[in-house]
This record gives structure tokens, sequence and C-alpha cells, in this order.
């Protein structure tokens, strides 16, 4: 909730005055005040002065906050945005017993800066409310309609996938280090490298192995370090960690 909230105020779309941000200990987030944003304990009166009400809790916190709020909901006003993990649109409309426009959006952290993913479903939503969530985000990074039973793999491939892209940059770091390297340096040099690999297949539109081929030369030092790392279990044990992470999921909510 705190990395939407600036992320939408650093897109330029909005200001700190069009957002309400409520949380049961405001302590928490007194800091945010600081910055200029409407801080409340208060969901009843933010729901009351909002179009769009974001819900980032946990599941077990949502049947609270919807009984909370559910008598100022009013259909064809409200549009509900979900980022809870597991929770379908289904059980949320349960809770709420209104027509309400119910929508799931999953971002990841880097949405605080602009470049996140969120994956986005609905399943009652109108074309023009979906586009005007979408709208939303877009300036937040990139966005990606989906249909909802894809919603869990989206979860795990794009928010959980931000710690193990994290998890590699400080493997590749702390082998930056034992090559001699200082350790501010040498991350450095991995995430602007990470940056750049990451930005060769956004916008060449380009598979993996083909820019692999183009770094890759014969009896080279890359194809050695690269063959040593499959060996190793590499691309095994990323697939292994995203499948166990899915099966996680789907043991917190079914």
């Amino acid at each position: 909730g705190v990395a939407l909230a600036r992320g939408l105020v650093g897109s330029g779309k909005f200001t700190q005055d069009d957002l309400i941000l409520t949380r049961r200990h405001v302590a928490k987030i007194e800091e945010l005040k600081k910055e200029g944003f409407n801080i409340s304990t208060d969901n009843v009166k933010a729901s009351q002065q909002a179009a769009i009400i974001v819900l980032c809790v946990q599941p077990k916190q949502l049947a609270d906050v919807i009984a909370e709020i559910r008598n100022q909901l009013i259909e064809g006003k409200h549009t509900l945005v979900s980022t809870i993990t597991g929770v379908p649109t289904s059980e949320i409309q349960k809770l709420v017993g209104k027509d309400v426009a119910i929508v799931r959006a999953m971002p990841n952290t880097a949405i605080a800066i602009g470049k996140s993913m969120t994956c986005i479903c609905s399943s009652n939503a109108s074309q023009e409310t979906l586009g005007q969530i979408e709208g939303l985000f877009k300036p937040l990074g990139e966005t990606l309609i989906i249909e909802e039973r894809l919603m869990k793999a989206a979860t795990v491939l794009a928010a959980s996938g931000i710690a193990f892209f994290m998890r590699y940059m400080r493997a590749a770091t702390q082998g930056g280090i034992q090559l001699g390297f200082d350790a501010e340096e040498a991350q450095l040099i991995a995430g602007q490298t990470a940056l750049g690999a990451a930005s060769l297949l956004l916008q060449n539109d380009s598979h993996p192995e083909v820019e692999i081929d183009k770094v890759t030369t014969p009896e080279g030092c890359t194809i050695a370090g690269l063959n040593e790392m499959e060996h190793q279990g590499l691309s095994s044990a990323l697939i292994k960690g995203i499948l166990c992470s899915y099966e996680k999921i789907n043991n917190i909510r079914n």
C-alpha cells in the first residue's frame, strides 16, 4: 500500500491530496504524513470520500475491513481493488453483498519507483472500469490483464519474483567481492548488468537464448561459467523454487 501510494504520486498523475491512507496503527505510517499524505484510522470516512478503494491487508483481515465499510459502498460509485494474496473476487463479492465492481491487482514492490509488473483481473467489472484501474497502474510499470485462474501464478512470478532476483543479485555481488571488487562496486556492476539484460529482452522482444548466444564465444569464459552453473542446477533450482512458492500459495488460500 505504501509503495503504491508513493508510486502514484511519483508518476505525476496524482498528488498526496488525491489519496487517503488508513491503518489501524497510524503511528506505523507516520512518516507518510511528513511526506504530505492524508493518513487516518477511519476506514468509514475514507470510503465515503473515495471512488476507488484499494485493499492492501492480510487475508485474515479482509472480512473485518469489509464489514466495517460495507454500508458505505454504493453500486455504480465504488470500485474495490484487492491486492490480497489468494482471495478470489467471488469471496470478496460474497463479503460485500452488493454488486460493486471488484478488481484484483497484483503489483510488486517496484511499484514505488514506477517499475512494477502488475497483473489485473476481474469477474464483474465493466471494460470501462477495468480500463480505469489498468490506467491507475500503467504509469507505475507494465500491466497485464489476465484470467483470474492465473492470479496465484502471477503472484509468484511477479511479486515473489522480486525476491528471487534480489537473491541472484546478492549472489552476483558476493562473487564480485571474491573477485576483488568492493561491495558497493560489485553491487553496482551486478545491478546495472541485470537492468541491461532485462532491457534487452523487453526492448528487443527477443528470447534469452538469443541474447546469450551473442555473449558466448567458443571455449570462452562465459560459456564455461554458464555450463558450471547448469551443472550445479541453476535453472532447475529456480524452477523448483517457483513451483514451491506456487504450492505454498495454494495452501495459504484455496
